[in-house]
């Protein structure tokens, strides 16, 4: 097969198993990345120490290439007002749990933007790819990080963020469609989304484009992958797919709730986290549609007590308002563990 990415990565197939945090595991990444592909780390709500471990914690397992990604969120706006509001908002809900919202929110992630003991860190352990979501960091760190030979992935979720993200010299842009799940890869979430489908975004990059484009959001299987290869994707990233392998760490509710959408339906709310994001229905999307988003603190200060509702609920045997990210595509999803799933999706494609 001939591809620019299997060449600049050194893998077997163009497929990269979304860096899903929370989610990812090193025991996903590295079996992807056994199997051919390119397993990832979602880094992003992780600190130094805990990156550090995750990433010697892979290299145990597998000797292949794999990704770890970061955020690169912008430093929420603090808001005294709305974030009292919205934990009023919330306080009923807790309350059923027998609990109650936390007196002050939150950053309790980092952002990897001025982040110097994380780039440190990822200069000293040297991953073969770092990407990026949410935003960019400076230059100067894209620049570090290629001079060690690593290679750098950002996701754009519009034309602009694309062209933005060649011009800072990355070497590949991950082309996330509005049927993805998780959190959306917008850099500035309080501007419009011209929430582009895969279908339109994979063409618009490749037309405007140098750099290599991978496709993400809502692709599931063999035909999936051939249909947006066709496009002129030159890879795909699925994540979705991957949340029912037993090496991933959605948890017993997580997984109830996949098997148990019918339908498949998801919705995009801010409501959990503070940023635009795909999750399977629930009451907390629920929540979310009935407020304005203008009402919910900025990520990531959202998320904890989002966070803390969850565990309110969940302590009570209930998983309605858990962050059950999902793609359009999750009623496609099969369960069977990373590396047959790998193995399954190279055979669709005729890639064996």
């Amino acid at each position: 097969m001939s591809n620019p990415l299997l060449s600049l990565i050194d893998i077997d197939y163009p497929l990269i198993q979304a860096p899903m945090a929370g989610v990812s595991t090193p025991a996903l990444a590295a079996a992807v990345s056994h199997a051919g592909a390119l397993g990832s780390l979602g880094l992003g709500a992780s600190t130094v120490a805990q990156a550090e471990a995750m990433i010697v914690a892979t290299r145990q397992l597998t000797d292949r290439p794999f990704n770890v990604n970061l955020f690169c969120h912008a430093p929420p706006r603090r808001d005294a007002r709305r974030e009292a509001d919205w934990a009023t908002t919330l306080r009923p809900h807790f309350a059923r749990y027998g609990s109650t919202p936390p007196d002050s929110l939150s950053e309790i992630y980092q952002t990897f933007i001025g982040h110097a003991p994380m780039l440190e860190l990822l200069l000293d352990l040297s991953p073969a790819v770092v990407s990026f979501h949410f935003g960019l960091p400076e230059r100067e760190t894209i620049q570090r990080l290629r001079q060690q030979g690593i290679v750098t992935l950002a996701t754009a979720t519009s034309l602009q963020e694309a062209l933005l993200i060649e011009q800072q010299g990355i070497d590949v842009v991950v082309a996330q469609g509005y049927e993805a799940g998780g959190h959306r890869g917008i850099f500035a979430p309080q501007e419009p989304d011209a929430q582009l489908s895969t279908f339109t975004l994979v063409q618009l990059l490749r037309r405007r484009l140098t750099i290599p484009v991978v496709a993400a959001g809502g692709i599931m299987d063999g035909a999936g992958i051939t249909s947006v290869m066709q496009l002129g994707a030159q890879g795909v990233q699925l994540g979705t797919a991957f949340l029912l392998c037993p090496e991933s760490a959605a948890d017993a509710g997580y997984r109830a709730a996949i098997n148990n959408s019918i339908d498949g339906r998801t919705v995009l709310t801010s409501a959990i986290s503070g940023r635009p994001a795909r999750c399977l229905a629930n009451a907390f999307c629920a929540l979310g549609e009935a407020c304005p988003a203008s009402a919910v603190p900025d990520y990531p200060l959202a998320y904890d007590i989002g966070k803390a509702l969850a565990a309110a609920a969940k302590a009570q045997g209930v998983h309605e308002y858990g962050a059950h990210w999902a793609g359009q595509g999750v009623g496609l999803i099969r369960e069977c563990d990373a590396a047959s799933l790998v193995r399954q999706l190279a055979a669709e494609c005729g890639w064996n």
